[in-house]
């Protein structure tokens, strides 16, 4: 059985409420009782009694966290970057995905309220009202990343729109004269929500009627043939734009194997810039979408919304920044 702030506070000759202080960095104390008291707290290996500490403040100092998986490398960095900012709170992190099942979502949703979580960082698949009435109704603070569910539901993203107007405007600098956008998820537009991939959508449309070009758009999850014969198809100068790396690794890849080389045979551009580029030859030109500050943020707002301070900003849209690689 590990020590007690009792024994401490009687190994110490102190009261427990000088041990409190000093464990918790609260209230006057001196610098030497202090010290005192921690290293004996390191000696003896102490260790907070955390179902205690949240009876007694009514929380669980755990946040859950519903993702779609693990398996893309976007949110295994997205769900690093969450604990370790939470954990730095002293927070414990209970992680479940939801496998881009919308009902599984929102049992994974109860779950979590189940066990009495103070919060929870959620990227959706499902919206609309009366996806937020369900929210509101878990009385439990929820921040939603990636996808916006409706308006009134805490938000924190990149700027998606912005981000594809920078790179159109970059791709089409370099003299391309055929930009098509790859992005099979709009295939499931109609059972999911794909609100960040529709933004997506948009700047490409835009930007592409602004220049008065046709857009071409391969948004079935076959895409990889098709791309092919749209690049074989006409000897002019073509580019891909895709709405994440792994999409355009894919497309590389398959390309590859059919003597199609990326930057030169045809440009290419993802979106995520997830950590393993860096391995991979040609190195892929993509647009970092923050991934460590979006984390930052929803975890800053959700505590924020746990300790109910006044005059949250509760809509954060962050910065991007395209990152120059080999395959434009």
């Amino acid at each position: 059985m590990g020590i007690t702030t009792k024994d401490l506070a009687n190994i110490c000759n102190v009261s427990r409420t000088t041990v409190h202080r000093a464990l918790h960095g609260t209230g006057r104390i001196n610098p030497e009782t202090k010290k005192k008291i921690l290293e004996v707290a390191e000696q003896y290996g102490y260790r907070p009694d955390m179902l205690a500490r949240g009876l007694v403040k009514g929380k669980t100092f755990q946040i859950g966290v519903v993702i779609m998986d693990v398996n893309n490398r976007y949110f295994s960095q997205m769900l690093s970057e969450i604990e370790t900012a939470a954990r730095q709170e002293g927070y414990f992190v209970n992680v479940t995905m939801h496998e881009q099942n919308p009902e599984l979502e929102k049992e994974q949703l109860l779950r979590l309220v189940d066990y009495h979580v103070d919060g929870i960082i959620l990227s959706s698949i499902n919206g609309g009202t009366e996806y937020k009435k369900f929210l509101q109704e878990l009385e439990t603070p929820v921040v939603t990343i990636d996808n916006r569910v409706d308006a009134g539901i805490p938000f924190v993203a990149s700027d998606g729109y912005r981000a594809i107007q920078e790179a159109m405007a970059d791709i089409m600098s370099r003299g391309y004269e055929r930009i098509a956008f790859v992005c099979p998820p709009l295939a499931d537009a109609r059972k999911t929500n794909i609100y960040t991939h529709q933004e997506r959508l948009a700047a490409y449309q835009d930007a592409m009627a602004r220049k008065g070009k046709a857009p071409m758009v391969f948004s079935d999850w076959d895409y990889l043939e098709k791309t092919e014969k749209y690049l074989r198809s006409s000897g002019k100068k073509t580019a891909f734009l895709c709405t994440g790396d792994m999409i355009a690794l894919d497309m590389i890849e398959y390309l590859k194997l059919r003597e199609l080389e990326a930057g030169k045979d045809y440009g290419i551009m993802g979106f995520d810039n997830i950590d393993f580029l860096k391995y991979v030859s040609p190195r892929l030109t993509t647009i970092d979408n923050s991934v460590k500050q979006v984390a930052n943020a929803a975890v800053e707002l959700l505590f924020q919304l746990i300790n109910k301070e006044e005059n949250v900003n509760t809509e954060r849209i962050l910065g991007f920044r395209i990152v120059e690689g080999e395959t434009l």
